[in-house]
């Protein structure tokens, strides 16, 4: 093999070396991205409810197996054929 020849040789890793950090740089750009904790102030306040909010019902533990007025069993409610126009 002549010392010419070499060089085409080096070019393979070195083109797919190159060609994978551009790609990483392109995708990856941690120099210009946004950095949220760094960058940005939150006030954060205490959680309020609102003045008319009631307490409707309260659930202990998981007695219930089934929910009240589902319909699981009744597909025909559920799902429905689509009528085509073309009649």
């Amino acid at each position: 093999m002549s010392d010419h020849g070499t060089w085409l040789l080096l070019l393979g890793p070195a083109g797919s070396a190159g060609f994978y950090w551009a790609m990483y740089r392109y995708y990856r750009n941690t120099d210009k991205s946004h950095a949220f904790e760094r960058e940005t102030a939150v006030d954060a306040k205490p959680v309020t409810g609102m003045q008319d909010d009631h307490k409707i019902d309260e659930v202990h533990g998981t007695r219930e197996t089934r929910i009240d007025g589902d319909n699981v069993r009744e597909y025909r409610k559920r799902v429905q054929r689509i009528r085509s126009n073309s009649s």
